[in-house]
């Protein structure tokens, strides 16, 4: 996303384009796929006086604008990453920490079934699965 229009989309709200909100835009693009405090270190790098909630803050500001997203990797932060990729499947890694991502509509069976049998609608998107990656499991460098 531009930086003229992060600042139009602000703008229609009400908001302005702040150094740190575009620093935090920035660095989920960056990094992919980040927790708070992965978003925190790479902004304090350009910005040391950024502290961590304002990273939290406009973590949920840009959520709610709709250009970032985020999962549940694990018990800990939640993990964010751009609205605009393709939605995906996580598959994280219990032994390395890795993280692959799958086409969703593999679970499309999964989700078909449970909508049918309990009327439960999966967000696919919005999936974790955990295990062991073929690295690990075959005894690999991590």
């Amino acid at each position: 996303m531009s930086e003229s229009s992060l600042a139009e989309m602000l703008r229609a709200r009400g908001l302005r384009l702040t150094a740190q909100r575009q620093l935090v835009l920035q660095a989920v693009l960056n990094l992919g796929h980040a927790t708070p405090e992965q978003v925190h270190t790479a902004v304090r790098e350009v910005a040391a006086g950024v502290n961590i909630t304002t990273i939290y803050r406009t973590l949920e500001l840009l959520e709610r604008l709709g250009l970032v997203t985020h999962t549940h990797l694990s018990h800990g932060s939640p993990t964010y990453h751009a609205a605009g990729e393709h939605q995906h499947v996580h598959l994280v890694c219990r032994e390395c920490g890795a993280i692959d991502e799958i086409d969703p509509e593999l679970l499309r069976p999964l989700a078909d079934q449970l909508a049918a049998q309990r009327g439960f609608r999966v967000d696919i998107g919005h999936v974790s699965l955990f295990g062991v990656c073929v690295r690990c499991e075959n005894g690999d460098e991590k």
